[in-house]
């Protein structure tokens, strides 16, 4: 297949030649009109299709899409001139080809009487040339989104923040004022837009100013420890297609590098925002554990409510831009400023203990009360393998790698100890998983939420003999788990299964029947 490539240096525009921003009697642009035709295109386009987004027009044009820029400067972006439109679509298509390089194809010049893509002549705009895919492939368009998508996207996008260019330390990017900058410009350009904005700005405006003072160190450390990167800046499901059984991530900021040298976490807020907006906490909760558990990234989540907030005024901001331009109403954008005022009420901080030995469940019942429950969850098998450099589902043995000497188990304690600490100050709900099958194991914990108030429980689970040896068995053939736990290990474990004191058996719930039944046991003891 041959591309379309840009010219090197564009000539002016003709003033011959139509404007992109100038409209016809029937209501389109009048170069779009021009690009309807499918002469206008060096590849078979029947009945090309015109899609309109708030900054953008993109026309699908056969096996192809072309987006065009609109003429716009909104402050958070500057398309004024043709020569910036220029510039945004390469960085479009250099950003882009990050995580979709099969899709983003180049930069094509508009030109030639009539217009044409990647016609002859003074060039009168600029499109970014992409592989066409279904439209009804975005994951917003979905009815149903499944665990298995969102654990693709969580894998795909942790190895992406793993890639991708750090924020040079000189740069202003990731700095305290940097971070807050766009949330103010948020309610500046929402109180512009809204009939009636006080009401609604006014708390959140309060709550957002706070919080940005509060968190002004943990956005320095950020910054230094490398947490701020060159992102995707706009990572909600309408930018996220299931094409081929496996996400196409798309459409990320080119138009400001300030929106896209982020946070690591606040890109991974976006979503989790739009997921619960879309009334699926639930995977919303899973998404986050997921990318966690490749991250480790722990730290990061002290902000992850002001990065909630913040996301669901961006959503905010784009749906009552879209409303002013259509002259619609702005129930959307309530929905937006409702969810945001509800980010900023947290539950209370509770711990749970995940108690049982290798096979009877723990894992698994666990992921079903994080969801549920919307909780964090920090796995020993996992942060074991961590510790010593190794992915999850790492085979320390095939490694010559001993993690599981008496020392590796002290390190692990400490470390999952220190986490939780991490996570109950930051105000989560937080899952342990872990055996537990010991005293000391338990102690540290059940000591550290009863210095700080915090409400625990031991979950304990229990399955005959016979079947703890099938499932640790059929888990270890698998290779899909990050426990190593086999026979020898699970018979060990049965010999040494310490039972719960006095001072423990008021707090032990008994985990039986189906993962939503126990839910429902935790949940009712949740404050």
């Amino acid at each position: 297949m041959t591309l379309l490539v840009a010219q090197a240096s564009p000539p002016a525009r003709s003033s011959d030649c139509p404007s992109p921003a100038t409209v016809d009697a029937g209501g389109t642009p009048a170069l779009q009109k021009y690009l309807l035709d499918p002469a206008a295109y060096p590849h078979p386009a029947p009945a090309p299709r015109l899609i309109e987004t708030h900054i953008s027009w993109v026309i699908l044009a056969g096996d192809y899409a072309y987006k065009l820029k609109k003429p716009l400067d909104l402050g958070f972006l500057d398309f004024s001139t043709l020569k910036r439109r220029e510039h945004c679509c390469h960085e479009e298509v250099r950003l882009n080809s990050r995580l979709a390089p099969d899709i983003y194809l180049g930069v094509v010049p508009v030109a030639g009487t009539p217009p044409k893509m990647g016609g002859q002549g003074p060039v009168l705009e600029w499109a970014v040339q992409m592989r066409a895919f279904p439209a009804d492939a975005t994951l917003d368009r979905e009815k149903e989104i499944t665990a298995e998508q969102i654990d693709a996207i969580a894998d795909r996008v942790a190895r992406f923040h793993d890639e991708i260019a750090t924020a040079p330390a000189d740069s202003g990017f990731g700095l305290p004022d940097a971070v807050r900058a766009p949330v103010a410009e948020n309610f500046k350009q929402l109180r512009a837009l809204l009939p009636s904005p006080d009401a609604l700005l006014n708390p959140l405006e309060a709550w957002s100013l706070a919080e940005g003072q509060r968190l002004a160190d943990h956005f320095a450390a950020r910054k230094r420890q490398g947490f701020i990167r060159e992102c995707h800046g706009d990572l909600h499901l309408g930018n996220v297609a299931w094409v081929k059984g496996a996400p196409l991530i798309f459409d990320g900021i080119e138009f400001n590098p300030g929106l896209r040298f982020i946070d690591v976490i606040s890109e991974i807020a976006f979503l989790c925002m739009d997921l619960t907006h879309r009334g699926r906490e639930a995977l919303a909760w899973r998404f986050l554990n997921r990318y966690l558990e490749h991250t480790g990234d722990t730290a990061g989540l002290a902000a992850l409510p002001y990065y909630l907030v913040y996301r669901a005024l961006v959503r905010a901001k784009v749906t009552a831009i879209k409303a002013s331009q259509s002259h619609g109403d702005f129930a959307e954008t309530l929905s937006y400023l409702e969810l945001a005022q509800r980010f900023t009420q947290r539950p209370a901080a509770a711990l749970l203990l995940m108690h049982g030995v290798s096979g009877s469940g723990k894992t698994w019942v666990s992921q079903h009360l994080l969801e549920g429950l919307g909780a964090l969850r920090l796995r020993s098998d996992v942060e074991r393998k961590r510790l010593f450099g190794l992915p999850a589902l790492a085979d320390s043995r095939a490694l010559g790698q001993d993690i599981y000497s008496r020392e590796a188990g002290a390190r692990t304690l400490a470390r999952l100890l220190d986490l939780t600490k991490t996570l109950l100050s930051a105000g989560f709900r937080v899952i342990v998983d872990a055996t537990f099958i010991k005293r000391d194991w338990r102690e540290p914990f059940q000591k550290l939420a009863e210095e700080r108030g915090i409400p625990w429980w031991i979950a304990a689970l229990e399955a005959p003999s016979e079947v703890l040896r099938q499932r640790v068995v059929a888990r270890q053939a698998s290779g899909h788990d990050a426990s190593e736990a086999g026979p020898e290990v699970l018979e060990a474990q049965l010999a040494a299964v310490e039972p719960f004191n006095a001072d423990e058996l008021p707090h032990v719930v008994p985990l039986s029947g189906t993962p939503l039944q126990a839910v429902s046991q935790i949940q009712v003891l949740l404050p």
